[in-house]
């Protein structure tokens, strides 16, 4: 990961705690939707393109996935390395960043949802919008297919 975005990330973190809407805690509600119910049936409606013949990736999708959360997407800052929302900007956040290994959590959201969240945020978070400003429609598909395989029984399907 590249300095500038390792300072964006921690940036982001810092305006957070400024403005008082970060008091570390953990996620409020794991199966609780983040896209406005107005907004939903739309957003469960979209599909990867990178799913051939099957609910899964490949592995080398997964894999260019892992790159991006780890570097240009700056997940890795709210959601940890493990994925389970533990990063070191994710510790100060209230409510805290989506633990992405609760595999309870993949079954009840669709992908078209996680890309939404990335692409316009989440209202009453600190998922801020990631298309286009850090990165594009498809590098978002990409984060999604890694985002599921921290859900061992996911990548098995």
């Amino acid at each position: 990961m590249n300095q500038t975005m390792r300072v964006c990330g921690m940036l982001t973190a810092a305006l957070f705690l400024a403005s008082g809407l970060a008091l570390a805690g953990p996620e409020r509600d794991p199966l609780k939707p983040r896209v406005p119910a107005d907004q939903r049936a739309a957003a469960k409606k979209l599909k990867s393109p990178f799913y051939k013949n099957s609910k899964k990736a490949s592995d080398e999708i997964v894999a260019e996935g892992k790159k991006l959360y780890e570097g240009k997407g700056t997940c890795v800052n709210c959601h940890g390395k493990k994925g389970d929302g533990q990063g070191p900007a994710g510790k100060v956040l209230n409510p805290g960043p989506r633990n992405f290994t609760n595999c309870k959590f993949h079954k009840k959201r669709k992908d078209g949802e996680l890309f939404w969240v990335i692409k316009n945020g989440s209202p009453g978070t600190g998922m801020v919008p990631l298309i286009p400003a850090t990165i594009s429609e498809e590098e978002a598909w990409k984060i999604i297919a890694y985002e599921r395989s921290f859900c061992k029984k996911w990548r098995k399907k």
